[in-house]
C-alpha cells in the first residue's frame, strides 16, 4: 500500500511526533503475555509459550482475543477485564524501556519538537508507565485508549489527540511506531509513519501498510530525526 505525503520529504523535517508506546518506547512483552495467560486461564485455556502471544502486543486487546481465540465480543470484553486485573496489579511494571530512548525523547523536546503519545493501551496505564521510567516529562500530551474500550483504534486516538491540541491539519506531523496499526492510523489523518524494526512488527508488515521510512534501532531512529537533518 502506497501513500503520498507531500508535507514531509524526510522524517527530520517533522515538528510534531506522534509516538506509539509498546514496541516503540518500551518492551512490554513480559507483562502483556503474562496478563494474557492470566486472562485465558479464567476460560480454561492454558498457554505456556509467551512468544505465541506476541501478536497481542499492539492491536486492541478485544480484537486479539476474538481473532486468536474465537471469542465473541462480550467474551472478549470479559477477557480484557481479566487482562487488566493482572496488568494493573503487576504487568505494567514488567516493562523495559529500550536503551537510549529516554534520552532521545528529551533531545527531541530540546530541539523544539512537540511529542504526543498515541497508544491503544489504556491511557491510565500508559501515563503511569512513562512516569515510572522518567519519560512523561518529554511529552506535550499523552493519550491512549479509554476505560470503556471505545477509543482504542489508533486513528481514533490520534484524532482525539489532534482535537485536544487544537490542530487544524497534520502538516509537520510524523508517526513513529512498530506495527501496521500505527501506519494506517497516521495515514487516515494524512501524515506518514517511520516504522521501527526493533519492536514487534516486521519489515514486510510495515512496508505493506505504507510506512515511509524504517529504523532498525533506536540509534538509527535518532540519526533519522537528528537536529542536523532539520531544515
Amino acid at each position: 500500500m502506497n501513500h503520498t505525503f507531500p508535507s514531509l520529504s524526510s522524517p527530520g523535517e517533522a515538528d510534531v511526533l506522534f509516538l506509539d508506546l509498546d514496541g516503540t518506547l518500551t518492551d512490554p512483552s513480559e507483562g502483556i503475555t503474562k496478563a494474557v495467560m492470566y486472562s485465558l486461564e479464567f476460560f480454561g485455556i492454558h498457554e505456556d509459550d509467551p512468544q505465541k502471544l506476541y501478536p497481542f502486543i499492539g492491536p486492541p486487546l478485544y480484537d486479539s482475543f476474538m481473532q486468536h481465540y474465537g471469542f465473541d465480543l462480550p467474551t472478549a470484553r470479559k477477557a480484557v477485564e481479566h487482562f487488566q486485573e493482572y496488568y494493573s496489579r503487576q504487568g505494567m511494571y514488567e516493562n523495559v524501556p529500550y536503551p537510549g530512548i529516554r534520552e532521545l525523547l528529551y533531545a527531541w523536546q530540546r530541539d523544539g519538537r512537540k511529542l504526543v503519545l498515541a497508544t491503544s493501551k489504556p491511557e491510565e496505564f500508559a501515563v503511569r508507565i512513562l512516569e515510572r521510567f522518567g519519560m512523561a516529562g518529554a511529552f506535550t500530551l499523552m493519550e491512549g485508549g479509554d476505560a470503556a474500550e471505545a477509543r482504542v483504534e489508533k486513528k481514533m486516538v490520534i484524532d482525539y489527540a489532534m482535537k485536544k491540541l487544537g490542530m487544524k491539519d497534520s502538516r509537520g506531523c510524523l508517526m513513529i511506531g512498530d506495527r501496521k496499526f500505527d501506519v494506517l492510523g497516521a495515514a487516515a489523518h494524512g501524515f506518514p509513519t517511520l516504522g521501527v524494526l526493533y519492536g514487534f512488527g516486521t519489515k514486510e508488515e510495515l512496508l505493506q501498510a505504507g510506512a515511509s521510512w524504517l529504523a532498525g534501532s533506536v540509534e538509527e531512529l535518532g540519526t533519522l530525526l537528528s537536529s542536523d537533518s532539520r531544515k
